[in-house]
């Protein structure tokens, strides 16, 4: 296991620095090295990391959302108002859709197996955008308007509707029925986990307030807090979003005295928890699979994306963005990763027959979109987005 971890840190580390000097995002060599060193590739990875991948990918997507919980403002929030709201499920939905009407045609499967790779790829990746927007609003670009904020709220729950969906779409093709509660469970499970992160984070507020301790010592209380939301989740006996969750009580948690430094130390964090979490991203994916499939499925991912696009283009009617911005907002909602690794493989494990077709097109998603999100965000903010003065 130890040889792995250095290996997964080491590899990760070199081409990440290597696809930054040719101007290519980190996470792209990250993903490039995941490939080279996970099963079907050189298998270095021992089975023990693989086996607990998942969890090692849930943690550094907590400390993502930690930090963007800190960075935002509940002000900025407010100010922002229904495009946010619409960016949570809209966008998905239009690539539900245009999964629906091209899919069949260009791979020749059922509604039900279209829906289903609908609801895989339509997820938005936090892991790619939630860092970049934390950058822009440090720098402050497009914070005027509230830009990166709007994209870190909408993509922090558009998650949660998709992977409700992807349940329900599964649920259907394995016989189940579904019932008006399933879809009750979207808002619930939102709901839910704003209220419980909000106390949460106003209780340790003040815990807080009342020790004198290093600011290690309160980042690791908020992620072993964090760790019981997720277990909360997994048990599934309430709908709740622990990720939602997690990212309130950084909101509501604050302290203006520690923010800065626990912030600090989640950065830190952050800059080794990403290294793990593409490269494992990377592992998990069956390349000799996009053979089969080839140009067509290629096709097919920058066909949806048109219909994602056009999602968040209607997100943002009657608002104050120019044209340039709102093509901004188009091209921060474009990547996608953690929940395509995530989940990809399970229409496979349950013996779905579209299982190989929806891993198949969840990588080739992964390796297209990602960096393609990730590379148009970091090229066009400067250009596009204006700067407060932050003189």
């Amino acid at each position: 296991m130890l040889f792995s971890i250095s290996i997964i840190f080491l590899l990760g580390l070199a081409a990440g620095w290597i696809c930054q000097k040719i101007r290519f995002p980190a996470l792209f060599g990250m993903l490039l090295a995941g490939i080279l060193i996970g099963s079907y590739g050189l298998d270095l990875i021992d089975d023990s990391i693989l086996g607990i991948s998942a969890e090692i990918r849930k943690i550094a997507l907590i400390i993502i959302l930690l930090r963007a919980g800190i960075t935002l403002n509940p002000e900025d929030l407010k100010k922002i108002g229904r495009p946010a709201v619409l960016l949570c499920f809209l966008p998905a939905c239009f690539e539900i859709l245009g999964m629906l009407l091209v899919a069949p045609l260009l791979l020749d499967i059922s509604a039900l197996d279209s829906a289903i790779m609908g609801a895989v790829i339509s997820a938005v990746s936090p892991a790619i955008i939630v860092p970049r927007m934390i950058h822009l609003i440090h720098e402050k670009y497009g914070t005027k308007k509230g830009i990166p904020q709007l994209i870190l709220a909408g993509a922090s729950v558009d998650d949660v509707f998709v992977i409700v969906m992807f349940d329900v779409f599964t649920g259907i093709a394995q016989g189940s029925q579904v019932s008006a509660i399933t879809f009750i469970n979207i808002p619930m499970s939102i709901l839910f986990g704003i209220a419980v992160g909000f106390m949460a984070g106003k209780l340790l507020h003040r815990f807080f307030q009342c020790i004198n301790s290093k600011g290690i010592i309160k980042i690791m209380i908020l992620l072993s807090v964090s760790f019981i939301f997720t277990a909360i989740e997994d048990k599934g006996v309430i709908p709740f979003s622990a990720l939602i969750a997690v990212m309130v009580m950084g909101i509501s948690g604050k302290e203006n005295n520690a923010s800065q430094q626990i912030s600090a130390g989640l950065n830190q964090l952050w800059s080794v928890a990403e290294i793990f979490l593409f490269v494992l991203v990377g592992a998990s994916v069956n390349i000799h699979c996009a053979s089969e499939y080839g140009f067509r499925a290629v096709l097919l991912i920058f066909a949806v994306l048109v219909f994602r696009m056009a999602g968040v283009l209607l997100c943002l009617v009657r608002t104050n963005l120019s044209r340039k911005e709102r093509l901004f907002c188009m091209i921060a909602y474009l990547p996608k990763a953690t929940v395509q690794a995530a989940i990809g493989g399970i229409p496979l494990a349950m013996g779905l027959d579209c299982g190989n077709m929806v891993l198949t097109v969840s990588v080739l998603a992964i390796l297209i979109t990602a960096p393609l999100g990730a590379f148009g965000i970091d090229l066009s903010y400067r250009k596009i987005l204006s700067r407060e003065d932050i003189s």
